[in-house]
């Protein structure tokens, strides 16, 4: 099979298909109009966010066999057409199931424990021990919406630290050690701490508005490290003003365009400019699940599902 490379990805991935009998080739640069041009040619494409795979992609791959998406998020694939053609999606939640979740527990330390700020004073000579007094995430209730790879790592890591550990899936039960499966209500009512693991799609687009800050029993830190538009930013300014939201660790940000790789260009609304100047706010360039072993992992996960799927004649 020939597979073309969009987007860039960790070599093991390459080299493996290629040790299986693959011809890869790579084009990380062209429009999405030139890739088309290119598709007809090729059984399998290996992509992270760069270029849609909509209509159009589809009715010029021909002889797509696979789709590789180096990463979790299937967004960006229309999946209905690809399942009416009977074209494999792979993805690879595996490969950074561990780093999102370490990405929000460090998030969540910094938070509560006053770290960015604390930092910034002392290397000024500002010593406060008071002020910078935290808190401990013992006994605390985290509440995991959505019990995916990424739930369930950070369920993993958030035992160490005897949390009280509820979960809402949707669209399963969630059978875990050590976590309660509950109703969103019960989540919303119990939580101290709320961490989304959704995916992008209409269904969860500002998931967390005012309605649902509302229904929360308490004041709540909010984790984001899914995809930035499952909030409704100028509803989370608002509950940080009111103080109806404690707190925010966002990896992610509904401003970002379509690769991850930047912020909108256009000018950045207001709501942002807070979240910038908050100091109950810890932000990241979306890296949660972008460390250097997730990087050879989601690649690795990939060529086991591929390799599998295609056995050699």
């Amino acid at each position: 099979m020939r597979v073309l490379f969009i987007d860039q990805v960790h070599e093991i991935l390459e080299q493996r298909l290629t040790a299986h009998g693959c011809i890869c080739e790579h084009d990380h640069f062209s429009s999405y109009d030139e890739i088309l041009e290119k598709l007809p040619a090729y059984q399998g494409v290996v992509i992270r966010s760069r270029i849609p795979v909509d209509q159009g992609f589809f009715d010029a791959a021909s002889q797509l066999k696979f789709i590789a998406r180096s990463g979790a998020g299937l967004e960006n694939i229309d999946l209905a057409i690809a399942e009416s053609r009977g074209i494999q999606v792979f993805n690879s939640p595996e490969g950074n199931r561990d780093a999102v979740g370490e990405q929000a527990i460090g998030m969540l330390l910094m938070l509560a424990n006053h770290l960015k700020r604390a930092d910034n004073e002392v290397r000024q000579g500002i010593w406060r021990r008071e002020e910078n007094r935290g808190w401990e995430l013992a006994e605390k209730t985290v509440g995991i919406i959505g019990f995916g790879k990424m739930g369930s790592a950070l369920a993993e890591k958030l035992q160490g630290f005897r949390c009280r550990i509820i979960a809402y899936d949707k669209y399963k039960k969630v059978e875990f050690p050590g976590v309660e499966d509950v109703s969103l209500d019960y989540l919303q009512a119990e939580s101290d701490i709320i961490s989304l693991h959704l995916p992008q799609s209409e269904e969860t687009h500002h998931y967390v508005d005012a309605a649902f800050i509302e229904a929360c029993a308490r004041p709540f830190i909010l984790i984001n490290t899914a995809r930035g538009k499952n909030v409704d930013t100028e509803a989370l300014v608002e509950g940080l003003r009111n103080q109806t939201i404690a707190g925010a660790c966002l990896d992610v940000l509904e401003y970002e365009k379509r690769s991850f790789e930047s912020l909108s260009a256009e000018a950045l609304p207001e709501a942002f400019r807070y979240l910038i100047q908050a100091e109950n706010v810890v932000l990241s360039p979306h890296v949660a699940g972008w460390t250097h072993e997730s990087y050879v992992k989601l690649s690795s996960f990939l060529a086991d599902k591929i390799i599998k799927a295609f056995p050699q004649p």
